[in-house]
């Protein structure tokens, strides 16, 4: 230990002082018993001799080189080869139910409610919802759930037509726009951007005034209202894939235009457009519901969403279902196709 303190007794503290004032006997004298600071700071002595100076010990080297231990190199093994699957969310599997549902009324009321929708029994009006009736009955004894069951196929083609009708015409024009550009394109975008600044309901009764009473005149007024969102996304997308490497390419190994434009450009557009669709069908129905409501869907007895809830608001302070159950449902289905919407545009099934 004289050595030892020797050296550390000097300001310098170098290998080489230690060398002028009397190198240490041994290893044992010139090395402290134990630590990773002691390793650090001592200078090494091999069998080569006092005068060869080695590089200080690394601690963290040290601790590398030391048995790893079996748990944590079995935790890591199953780290690495865990494969995780992305499971759809609780939200995205109650709202894909959710369509079913109603798209199973709309395709087999029967199924569901094998009663008439039109006729009642005046006894049985007014009814709270129970086991016998789910929804209670209304003003004239009538089922509420019957009425909902069957007016679901009436609501939903009239939605299905109005995207459909928007679909079409909004992707034909954004296509058509992206695609030739120039003049073509300032023309229809303007012409597009002038929709886009009324709102879809406003622009749907204004249509819908013009054209007249009736399901089918409801479902084209809210299709051409939303045309606009159609073109809009169509025309942002053919132009982000016209410029891709592989159209280029296509284009310069002599494909047809017509052949590239379909399998290459709107192949590979049509993604967000579909998304857009899923979520523009709840705002139809929305849309939909409220000219029904307003009195300019299908003439009474006939049953749908919009009517049923126009026909319960007399009755709100005594039978409070007969706008809240057929509401209720027009919600749920327009969140689902909200909630699906989004997990197609790219949020994932979370």
């Amino acid at each position: 230990m004289r050595g030892w303190r020797k050296i550390s007794g000097r300001r310098s503290g170098s290998v080489l002082d230690s060398r002028k004032t009397g190198v240490p006997k041994g290893p044992a004298d010139t090395v402290p018993r134990s630590g990773i600071g002691a390793q650090r700071l001592a200078p090494a002595v091999g069998p080569e001799g006092p005068d060869a100076v080695k590089t200080p010990a690394d601690p963290v080297a040290v601790r590398r080189d030391a048995a790893p231990s079996p748990h944590r190199g079995v935790r890591s093994l199953l780290e690495r080869i865990r494969v995780r699957r992305p499971r759809p969310a609780v939200g995205v599997l109650v709202s894909a139910g959710i369509i079913v549902l109603v798209l199973g009324w709309a395709a087999a009321p029967r199924v569901f409610a094998g009663g008439d929708p039109r006729s009642g029994v005046p006894s049985e009006k007014f009814q709270e919802p129970g086991a016998e009736h789910w929804f209670g009955t209304d003003n004239l004894g009538r089922d509420l759930y019957t009425r909902v069951v069957h007016g679901a196929g009436l609501s939903l083609t009239a939605t299905v037509l109005a995207v459909a009708i928007g679909l079409v015409a909004g992707s034909l024009l954004g296509l058509l726009s992206g695609v030739v550009g120039g003049t073509v394109d300032t023309v229809l975008m303007r012409g597009v951007d002038v929709l886009l600044s009324i709102p879809e309901l406003l622009m749907s009764l204004a249509l819908v005034t013009v054209l007249g009473f009736g399901t089918g005149n409801v479902a084209l007024a809210v299709g051409v209202a939303l045309i606009a969102r159609f073109a809009r996304v169509m025309r942002a997308e053919v132009l982000r894939v016209r410029g891709a490497p592989y159209v280029e390419a296509a284009y310069a190994s002599g494909v047809r235009w017509y052949v590239v434009l379909v399998r290459h450009v709107l192949r590979n557009a049509y993604a967000p457009v579909a998304a857009l669709t899923a979520v523009e069908f709840g705002l139809a129905v929305l849309a939909v519901s409220s000219l029904s409501f307003l009195g300019y869907g299908a003439a009474p007895p006939t049953p749908e969403w919009g009517s049923l809830i126009s026909e319960g608001r007399n009755y709100l302070a005594t039978a409070w279902w007969l706008t809240t159950l057929p509401g209720l449902v027009i919600v749920a289905l327009v969140l689902a196709t909200q909630r699906l919407g989004r997990a197609l545009a790219g949020e994932g099934l979370r």
